[in-house]
């Protein structure tokens, strides 16, 4: 990598990491971007999941990473953060092998949650989203399959985005569930989250202006009631900047079989991706990620075909559902951010609950984005908004609208 030296550039320095949120084998110093570019001036923390040439990628894991070898070439979406003028400043802490909503690794560590101290900051790109969290840089790339931005995002007051599926290029980080698989990134400010869309978003935009809010009241009515109250208050006081609202039920009572359709595809795709290298190496895996690492293993192909077909059903009804113009909107996260000392039952539960709502965009293949909408006992509560088909610059756009009303 090029390593320029004028004004600016002569300033980045590694962050102090007091948050737990980087890997111990981080970068020993800055990688410069271009000395062009929109995100000139501007730092980036890339989560442990996206090769950098000359690196070795650790995957959350440092069974995985002892055995890696480095990179040969860097992440297509590194790569144009670099040309668009980003400098990266460190390599972030993911739960391990990605397959996790907490953000706890047994390994490294359990990153700070400075927005919600004494609590979790979501996963599983939580040293992401903890970096921002802590002002650490101005930007953090992560990745969403399950929900690995949008929880994050919530937990920790931050704008974040899970785009249209393959809008963003993932080639150079490490897959898990190929076609259900996102980057995404996070931001303190709207107007910086909109310009790292016009850095990694590809040609395939669907312009349009919002004209129409259908609000999903299964997905608010899954949420905690205080949530689910805190964020209707929010929506109300938006008036002025949404259009007219309308009240739906997207899932109509089968938001169990959605959410049980994802896991089965995940699982069943983990079963081609991580599953081979854990099962040859047999790294030593923390609490949660070991059973479900089991559990991918025992999926038929029966059942990854019926998985498929409901899937598939998904995708049609909603893609009819939100056209051009029309978003939807519902709670990122069913719940504030949980207790570090939460009991694996109570994580299994959380996560459990948060995928009934991760799921809709995860199955649908649609942009979601969520804004930190309010607080409730002292911690961020995210509010998400699902758009149409390359409608993710409109969501974009309407993160700055409602910004002025969002928490910080």
């Amino acid at each position: 990598m090029k390593k320029h030296t004028k004004d600016h550039k002569n300033k980045i320095a590694i962050p102090l990491d007091d948050v737990g949120c980087l890997v111990p084998h981080n970068i020993a110093e800055p990688i410069l971007g271009s000395e062009n570019g929109p995100l000139v001036g501007k730092t980036i923390i890339i989560k442990d999941l996206y090769d950098i040439s000359g690196r070795k990628t650790g995957n959350g894991s440092p069974d995985f990473f002892a055995k890696a070898k480095p990179a040969k070439k860097t992440a297509n979406a590194v790569k144009r953060l670099l040309e668009a003028g980003a400098d990266i400043v460190g390599i972030s802490i993911c739960d391990e092998f990605f397959y996790s909503l907490t953000g706890a690794n047994a390994h490294y560590g359990t990153p700070k949650n400075l927005r919600a101290k004494g609590r979790l900051p979501g996963g599983s790109s939580s040293g992401s989203a903890a970096a921002l969290a802590a002002e650490l840089c101005d930007i953090s790339l992560g990745s969403d399959t399950g929900g690995s931005v949008r929880i994050p995002a919530s937990f920790c007051g931050l704008y974040g985005i899970r785009p249209t599926h393959g809008r963003v290029d993932l080639a150079g980080g490490r897959p898990m569930a190929p076609s259900l698989d996102t980057a995404g990134w996070f931001a303190n400010d709207a107007h910086l989250f909109q310009t790292v869309g016009s850095v990694l978003l590809d040609k395939r935009i669907s312009n349009g202006d919002v004209m129409k809010v259908l609000v999903a009241e299964d997905c608010f009515n899954t949420a905690d009631p205080e949530v689910s109250k805190t964020l209707k208050s929010f929506l109300s006081n938006a008036a002025d900047f949404l259009p007219n609202r309308l009240e739906i039920n997207i899932a109509s009572g089968e938001l169990d079989k959605w959410s049980d359709a994802f896991k089965i595809i995940q699982a069943y795709e983990v079963k081609s991706t991580n599953l081979p290298w854990v099962e040859k190496n047999k790294p030593n895996l923390g609490p949660g990620i070991k059973e479900r690492f089991k559990m991918a293993a025992s999926i038929s192909t029966e059942e990854f075909s019926t998985a498929i077909k409901v899937r598939e059903q998904v995708q049609k009804n909603l893609r009819e559902l939100i056209s051009p113009g029309t978003i939807v909107c519902l709670p990122t996260a069913p719940v504030i951010a949980p207790k570090v000392n939460s009991t694996l039952d109570q994580l299994e539960f959380f996560r459990a609950n948060t995928l009934l709502l991760t799921c809709i965009s995860g199955l649908s293949g649609l942009p979601q984005i969520t804004v930190p909408a309010e607080k409730l006992k002292n911690c961020p509560i995210g509010l998400s908004f699902i758009g149409w088909e390359g409608g993710d610059e409109a969501l974009l756009d309407l993160s700055i609208v409602l910004s002025s009303l969002c928490q910080r």
